[in-house]
């Protein structure tokens, strides 16, 4: 019996998910566990896996299209093997899956769907699709006559696109500007450019980087920090693991998040959301840490960080970041609400110094930056070079103050420059 491969709900807020690339093509033997193709949320992107072993029967939607949580995209059996295609389930009666488990159903299992319906009167809510509302009003079209093609008669994208464009008609619709040329037409043979539309992904972070610093008042303290303690205890873990004697190989930026948990035990104002007429105190660190992933910059949230010992952080934020690579961590702890504070590691690249943007509600964020040699006093009338680190904290000032800022930003010096392992 076939199998069908489900979009999954990926958090409860999702609705829809656009497929960005099929790695297998109609046709090809499959194995469990293998990538079928990778989709994007309005927050993050993930791969699909295959549920079993056989042949990719079917593939029911293309590349780039915007597909409802919980249906069917495509199936899986032996070949010549018959499936009814039409039998996608209206969001939400899929059946074995929740949350963002990917689901699996019998072909035969697969109720057949209602008849297209149109959209919904004035007197009740429009169903339409995030990305569908979102290209409706950009284009100033009013959507709530246009005829739904998705379950339910949800209005998705394609039906926008098909009014604008002159397929479809819709009563009374808001006269409208042409469509913005895709960046297929844009191109032009022997040019020196090419148009490349943005991802999903890259559209939501360069949203929210403009709205961060439209929106707040971020100033940027610079200090350093001498870290000979902090190297020599990566020496020693490091010829630790090599005899077998450690079993957490502890990083650099283990141990500066690790002082930065420490130095809010001391200075909880930074540990905050500010809300606009109110400022959330967090009475636990859940600790954001940036992500560079083939799909964009992630900042997953660790949990409760401070009741961690640090191999315990060690091992959570190698987790969290691994999860983002993979493209599994879990949606909600990618929102910019999961973390109370944040750190962003640029030392591995060399960045000596750099302004790191808030990820709004929160109130700060710790640049760490390269580490430099520089001359200092090692007493006795004594100078040599000592490696000092970068740190580079911005806050919101309009929840923190120079003055708690700075204290918080010295604090995490001398957690770092005091550092025993």
């Amino acid at each position: 019996m076939a199998i069908a491969v489900i979009m999954p709900r990926q958090g409860q807020s999702v609705e829809t998910c656009i497929i960005t690339k099929w790695f297998r093509k109609k046709g090809e033997t499959v194995k469990t566990g293998d990538i079928l193709f990778s989709y994007e949320t309005d927050k993050a992107a993930f791969d699909v896996e295959s549920p079993a072993d056989g042949t990719l029967l079917e593939i029911l939607y293309d590349d780039g299209a915007e597909v409802p949580v919980l249906v069917n995209v495509a199936f899986i059996g032996e070949p010549g093997e018959m499936i009814e295609t039409s039998g996608n389930p209206p969001a939400g009666d899929a059946i074995g899956t929740s949350g963002s488990d990917q689901g699996q159903v019998p072909v035969s299992a697969v109720p057949e769907p209602e008849a297209t319906k149109p959209a919904v009167p004035d007197d009740r809510r429009v169903r339409i699709s995030p990305r569908a509302k979102r290209f409706a009003e950009k284009n100033r079209l009013d959507y709530s006559r246009v005829m739904g093609s998705g379950p339910n008669g949800r209005i998705m994208c394609g039906d926008i696109e098909e009014v604008l464009s002159g397929k479809s008609k819709a009563p009374d619709l808001t006269p409208v500007a042409a469509p913005p040329a895709s960046a297929a037409e844009t191109k032009t043979p022997g040019e020196e450019f090419t148009d490349q539309p943005l991802s999903n992904v890259r559209r939501l972070i360069a949203k929210a980087m403009h709205s961060s610093l439209r929106e707040s008042a971020q100033l940027t303290h610079h200090m350093s920090a001498d870290v000979r303690n902090v190297l020599e205890a990566r020496r020693k873990i490091k010829e630790e693991l090599k005899n077998g004697t450690e079993r957490h190989d502890i990083t650099i930026n283990d141990i500066i998040c690790w002082c930065v948990i420490k130095a809010i035990s001391k200075h909880p104002g930074v540990n905050a959301h500010f809300l606009g007429d109110s400022i959330r105190l967090f009475n636990r660190v859940n600790l954001g840490m940036a992500v560079d992933t083939p799909r964009g910059l992630m900042v997953p949230a660790v949990r409760n960080a401070d009741l961690m010992d640090l191999p315990q952080l060690s091992q959570a934020l190698k987790a969290a970041a691994e999860a983002c690579r993979k493209g599994n961590i879990s949606p909600e702890l990618i929102q910019s609400t999961s973390a109370s504070i944040t750190v962003s590691n640029l030392g591995n690249y060399g960045v000596e110094m750099f302004t790191p943007v808030i990820n709004l509600p929160q109130c700060a964020i710790l640049g760490v930056c390269t580490i430099i040699h520089r001359p200092a006093d090692l007493g006795n009338n004594t100078f040599g070079f000592v490696p000092f680190i970068g740190l580079s904290l911005t806050y919101d000032h309009r929840a923190v103050d120079g003055g708690p800022a700075t204290l918080f930003l010295k604090e995490i010096k001398e957690e770092i420059e005091n550092f025993k392992y």
